[in-house]
Parts: C-alpha cells; structure tokens; sequence
C-alpha cells in the first residue's frame, strides 16, 4: 500500500523559537505537500506573533526579516513556497543571519 502521508521534521531557530516556544515539530502532510501547506499548518498552530511576523498565509511569503531551508538548501534556490516536501525531510525556519 502506498502511502498517503509525508513525516517532516521541523526546526525553530533565534526568533523563531521564541514565537513557537519549541525547537522542533515532527508533522504529518499530505503526500508531497508544498512548503506553503506546512507554512500554513504552523501559522495556524501558533498563530500570533508566527502569523505575521513569520509568514502570511494570506500572501503565501516568508517575511523579509526570516529564512526557510529545506535540507540544507534556502527555499529560494528551489521552488520557494511552492518546493514539494518529501518524507524525511529536515525544514529550519530561521531569521536572516545579519553582520558586520
């Protein structure tokens, strides 16, 4: 039997961690589920300050002042919002690393 479902774990770092008040999820979603789709799920868990300081369902983007990485790799190198996620996956929402 096929399955149906894709297990992704989830990490907040910084800031991040401070709005969801944890280091990491382990989530189910649909099977090959976009990015967007997990965004959701998690504006809707944590809500305020998450959503919108994070990441507005309603615009579908990450806010400027924040980074997603899907493996190791920043969403905008692949497919964005939109980057299918498959099993096993490893996402790090983070804020933007600044200096100088």
């Amino acid at each position: 039997m096929e399955e149906t479902t894709t297990k992704v774990r989830v990490q907040y770092l910084g800031l991040v961690k401070t709005y969801t008040k944890a280091g990491q999820d382990d989530l189910a979603l649909q099977k090959e589920a976009p990015l967007s789709q997990l965004l959701e799920k998690l504006a809707a868990k944590f809500g305020k300050p998450f959503d919108p300081e994070v990441y507005e369902p309603s615009k579908k983007e990450i806010k400027l002042m924040f980074t997603v990485m899907v493996n190791g790799i920043i969403i905008g190198q692949l497919n964005d919002v939109d980057t299918k996620l498959k099993d096993g996956d490893t996402i790090i929402i983070m804020p933007l690393m600044t200096g100088g």
